[in-house]
Protein backbone atom coordinates (compact mmCIF):
# COMPACT_ATOMS: atom_id res chain seq x y z
CA UNK A 1 0.00 0.00 0.00
CA UNK A 2 1.52 3.12 -1.15
CA UNK A 3 1.71 5.89 1.03
CA UNK A 4 -1.00 8.58 -0.72
CA UNK A 5 -2.70 5.52 -0.26
CA UNK A 6 -2.79 5.51 3.80
CA UNK A 7 -2.72 9.42 3.69
CA UNK A 8 -6.29 9.37 1.90
CA UNK A 9 -7.50 6.35 4.37
CA UNK A 10 -6.44 8.71 7.05
CA UNK A 11 -8.42 11.53 5.78
CA UNK A 12 -11.55 9.77 4.88
CA UNK A 13 -11.75 8.87 8.40
CA UNK A 14 -10.86 12.07 9.81
CA UNK A 15 -14.11 13.16 7.40
CA UNK A 16 -16.24 10.39 8.95
CA UNK A 17 -15.28 10.96 12.92
CA UNK A 18 -16.34 14.79 12.36
CA UNK A 19 -20.20 13.75 11.48
CA UNK A 20 -20.79 13.20 14.87
CA UNK A 21 -17.70 15.13 16.22
CA UNK A 22 -17.89 13.07 19.34
CA UNK A 23 -15.12 11.73 21.52
CA UNK A 24 -18.25 9.16 22.32
CA UNK A 25 -19.17 8.19 19.33
CA UNK A 26 -18.24 4.34 17.91
CA UNK A 27 -15.59 3.83 15.40
CA UNK A 28 -17.11 2.35 12.65
CA UNK A 29 -15.26 1.30 9.50
CA UNK A 30 -16.19 0.60 5.97
CA UNK A 31 -12.74 -2.14 6.01
CA UNK A 32 -13.31 -5.22 6.11
CA UNK A 33 -12.41 -6.68 9.89
CA UNK A 34 -8.55 -8.02 10.24
CA UNK A 35 -7.19 -6.17 7.20
CA UNK A 36 -4.19 -3.69 7.03
CA UNK A 37 -6.49 -1.01 5.75
CA UNK A 38 -8.56 -1.62 9.08
CA UNK A 39 -5.67 -1.43 11.39
CA UNK A 40 -5.11 1.80 9.31
CA UNK A 41 -8.33 3.00 10.16
CA UNK A 42 -8.25 2.16 13.69
CA UNK A 43 -5.11 3.74 14.39
CA UNK A 44 -6.68 6.78 12.55
CA UNK A 45 -9.84 6.69 14.44
CA UNK A 46 -7.43 6.50 17.69
CA UNK A 47 -5.30 9.52 16.68
CA UNK A 48 -8.42 11.76 16.41
CA UNK A 49 -10.36 11.03 19.21
CA UNK A 50 -7.75 11.70 21.55
CA UNK A 51 -6.91 14.72 19.43
CA UNK A 52 -10.41 16.00 20.50
CA UNK A 53 -9.60 14.92 23.79
CA UNK A 54 -6.75 17.21 24.06
CA UNK A 55 -8.69 19.67 23.07
CA UNK A 56 -11.37 19.30 25.83
CA UNK A 57 -9.13 19.41 28.53
CA UNK A 58 -7.38 22.75 27.17
CA UNK A 59 -10.07 25.50 28.39
CA UNK A 60 -8.87 27.02 31.79
CA UNK A 61 -12.48 26.84 33.35
CA UNK A 62 -12.40 22.99 32.66
CA UNK A 63 -13.48 21.19 36.23
CA UNK A 64 -11.04 19.74 37.53
CA UNK A 65 -12.58 16.46 38.39
CA UNK A 66 -13.53 16.05 34.23
CA UNK A 67 -9.98 16.98 33.66
CA UNK A 68 -8.50 14.26 35.66
CA UNK A 69 -10.87 11.86 33.67
CA UNK A 70 -9.97 13.16 30.30
CA UNK A 71 -6.22 12.99 31.76
CA UNK A 72 -7.06 9.40 32.29
CA UNK A 73 -8.73 8.78 28.87
CA UNK A 74 -5.63 10.27 27.06
CA UNK A 75 -3.18 8.07 28.72
CA UNK A 76 -5.18 5.12 27.89
CA UNK A 77 -5.45 6.57 24.50
CA UNK A 78 -1.86 6.62 24.17
CA UNK A 79 -1.48 3.54 25.08
CA UNK A 80 -3.77 2.30 22.77
CA UNK A 81 -1.87 4.11 20.19
CA UNK A 82 1.23 2.72 20.87
CA UNK A 83 0.28 -0.79 20.74
CA UNK A 84 -1.60 0.09 17.42
CA UNK A 85 1.72 1.08 15.81
CA UNK A 86 3.24 -1.92 16.82
CA UNK A 87 0.76 -4.07 15.44
CA UNK A 88 1.37 -1.76 12.11
CA UNK A 89 5.28 -2.41 12.66
CA UNK A 90 4.36 -6.09 12.97
CA UNK A 91 2.85 -6.27 9.63
CA UNK A 92 5.84 -4.90 8.00
CA UNK A 93 8.39 -6.92 9.81
CA UNK A 94 6.30 -10.02 8.30
CA UNK A 95 6.43 -8.88 5.08
CA UNK A 96 10.17 -7.87 5.09
CA UNK A 97 11.61 -11.02 7.05
CA UNK A 98 12.85 -12.82 4.68
CA UNK A 99 14.74 -10.02 3.22
CA UNK A 100 18.11 -10.41 2.96
CA UNK A 101 20.32 -6.86 4.25
CA UNK A 102 22.71 -5.92 1.14
CA UNK A 103 26.31 -4.99 2.75
CA UNK A 104 26.69 -1.68 3.97
CA UNK A 105 22.71 -1.51 4.40
CA UNK A 106 21.68 0.86 6.98
CA UNK A 107 19.50 1.38 9.77
CA UNK A 108 16.83 4.00 9.62
CA UNK A 109 15.58 6.49 12.86
CA UNK A 110 12.46 5.33 12.81
CA UNK A 111 10.31 2.35 12.19
CA UNK A 112 7.72 2.38 9.04
CA UNK A 113 5.26 2.56 11.65
CA UNK A 114 5.83 5.45 13.61
CA UNK A 115 6.70 7.73 10.39
CA UNK A 116 2.99 6.24 9.53
CA UNK A 117 1.66 7.90 13.01
CA UNK A 118 3.11 11.03 11.87
CA UNK A 119 1.16 10.66 8.37
CA UNK A 120 -2.42 10.07 10.54
CA UNK A 121 -1.00 13.01 12.54
CA UNK A 122 -0.69 15.15 9.42
CA UNK A 123 -4.20 14.34 8.49
CA UNK A 124 -5.54 15.76 11.36
CA UNK A 125 -3.84 18.86 10.87
CA UNK A 126 -4.33 19.85 7.16
CA UNK A 127 -8.16 18.86 7.93
CA UNK A 128 -8.27 21.50 10.96
CA UNK A 129 -6.08 24.00 9.44
CA UNK A 130 -8.24 23.65 6.24
CA UNK A 131 -11.21 25.16 8.32
CA UNK A 132 -8.96 27.52 10.22
CA UNK A 133 -7.85 28.47 6.75
CA UNK A 134 -11.88 29.85 6.00
CA UNK A 135 -12.58 31.32 9.49
CA UNK A 136 -12.54 34.39 10.96
CA UNK A 137 -10.58 37.63 10.14
CA UNK A 138 -8.10 37.92 6.63
CA UNK A 139 -5.20 37.95 9.00
CA UNK A 140 -6.51 34.88 10.88
CA UNK A 141 -7.34 33.17 7.57
CA UNK A 142 -3.84 34.48 5.52
CA UNK A 143 -1.64 33.00 8.46
CA UNK A 144 -3.87 30.05 8.65
CA UNK A 145 -3.60 29.42 4.86
CA UNK A 146 0.11 29.86 5.11
CA UNK A 147 0.69 26.90 7.36
CA UNK A 148 -1.72 25.12 5.52
CA UNK A 149 0.66 25.41 2.25
CA UNK A 150 3.50 24.21 4.60
CA UNK A 151 1.83 20.96 6.13
CA UNK A 152 0.93 20.01 2.37
CA UNK A 153 4.49 20.37 1.29
CA UNK A 154 5.26 18.19 4.07
CA UNK A 155 2.47 15.60 3.02
CA UNK A 156 4.14 15.47 -0.48
CA UNK A 157 7.66 15.02 1.30
CA UNK A 158 6.38 12.58 4.48
CA UNK A 159 4.32 10.48 1.43
CA UNK A 160 8.05 9.75 -0.66
CA UNK A 161 9.70 8.92 2.32
CA UNK A 162 7.61 6.45 3.69
CA UNK A 163 7.23 5.08 0.69
CA UNK A 164 11.33 5.44 -0.18
CA UNK A 165 11.79 3.61 3.17
CA UNK A 166 9.29 0.56 2.40
CA UNK A 167 11.29 0.45 -1.16
CA UNK A 168 14.94 0.57 1.02
CA UNK A 169 13.46 -2.47 3.58
CA UNK A 170 12.18 -4.48 0.84
CA UNK A 171 15.13 -4.24 -1.70
CA UNK A 172 17.71 -4.83 1.57
CA UNK A 173 19.02 -1.11 1.52
CA UNK A 174 17.66 -0.48 4.77
CA UNK A 175 17.45 -2.82 7.70
CA UNK A 176 14.18 -2.95 9.88
CA UNK A 177 14.53 -3.11 13.66
CA UNK A 178 11.90 -3.16 16.07
CA UNK A 179 12.54 -1.37 19.60
CA UNK A 180 9.08 -2.01 21.81
CA UNK A 181 8.26 1.75 23.64
CA UNK A 182 8.34 -0.19 27.05
CA UNK A 183 6.28 2.71 28.38
CA UNK A 184 6.11 2.46 32.38
CA UNK A 185 3.35 5.02 33.42
CA UNK A 186 0.57 2.72 33.00
CA UNK A 187 2.62 -0.36 34.19
CA UNK A 188 1.50 -1.31 38.03
CA UNK A 189 4.74 -2.75 38.10
CA UNK A 190 7.18 -0.45 36.81
CA UNK A 191 5.44 2.98 37.74
CA UNK A 192 7.03 3.81 41.46
CA UNK A 193 3.93 5.83 42.12
CA UNK A 194 1.85 2.56 41.49
CA UNK A 195 3.67 0.21 42.94
CA UNK A 196 4.55 1.56 45.92
CA UNK A 197 1.00 1.52 46.99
Amino acid sequence: MKATEMYDLFAKQVSEYHKTDSVDAPMSTPCADGTFEALLWEKSWVDTVQWHLEDLIRPDDVDPVYALQLKRRIDASNQHRTNLVERIDDHYMAEFVQVTPQPGARLNTETPAWAIDRLSILALKVYHFNIEAHRGDEAHRTKCQQKLDILLTQRADLTAAIDQLLDDLAAGRRIMRLYRQMKMYNDPSLNPELYKK
